[in-house]
């Protein structure tokens, strides 16, 4: 099982890696229309009509995506007071348990996100002439993503692998992580 997990680890690191390079592609694109929009309003007296809805779509994106790289990574915050009294495996346990709760509310997300996508996709986004089903589907792709990613964190902590936590040293888990896969030598 050990091996199959990290074989499924350099899968969901790739797509961690692409997620993370889209919202950062999408938060510079976003920034630039934000600048076009605001010379061309005061400094050129026009208006770039596509740019609002545009930025608005793009923060969607990379705020979905990155929200879930950010599970898969272990950069969100949490509250583990009670959990260093705790014996190991009872501790492994809750996190488990928060990672099944963390992949319910992605579950929710994808279907929910999936709906209001379908039910918009005949409407157009003003400005962009678009689908209005843009809108909504950044929602469902974090939702799937969030799901995956807190799957493979449970099937890790079921093989034995480490996952990250906010407040752990992330350099000393890549490297142990690197050592694991062979990975950075």
């Amino acid at each position: 099982m050990r091996n199959i997990v990290e074989k499924l680890a350099v899968w969901t690191g790739w797509l961690g890696q692409a997620a993370l390079w889209l919202s950062g592609i999408g938060l510079v694109l976003m920034t630039a229309f934000v600048f076009a929009q605001v010379f061309y309003r005061y400094v050129l007296g026009s208006s770039l009509f596509w740019a609002e809805p545009a930025s608005v779509i793009l923060m969607g994106w990379f705020i979905f995506l990155g929200a879930a790289v950010g599970i898969r990574e272990g950069y969100h915050l949490s509250f583990d007071v009670l959990l260093f009294v705790l014996p190991e495996k009872v501790r492994l346990t809750f996190f488990s348990i928060s990672d099944l709760v963390v992949a319910a509310f992605g579950f929710g997300m994808l279907k929910y996100g999936w709906e209001l996508a379908d039910k918009m996709a005949a409407t157009t986004i003003s400005g962009l002439g678009v689908s209005g089903a843009f809108r909504f589907v950044p929602v469902a792709a974090g939702g799937a993503l969030l799901m995956i990613f807190c799957a493979e964190r449970i099937l890790r902590r079921l093989a034995g692998l480490s996952t990250s936590r906010f407040g752990d040293d992330h350099d000393a888990a890549e490297l142990e992580g690197n050592a694991v896969t062979g990975e950075g030598n």
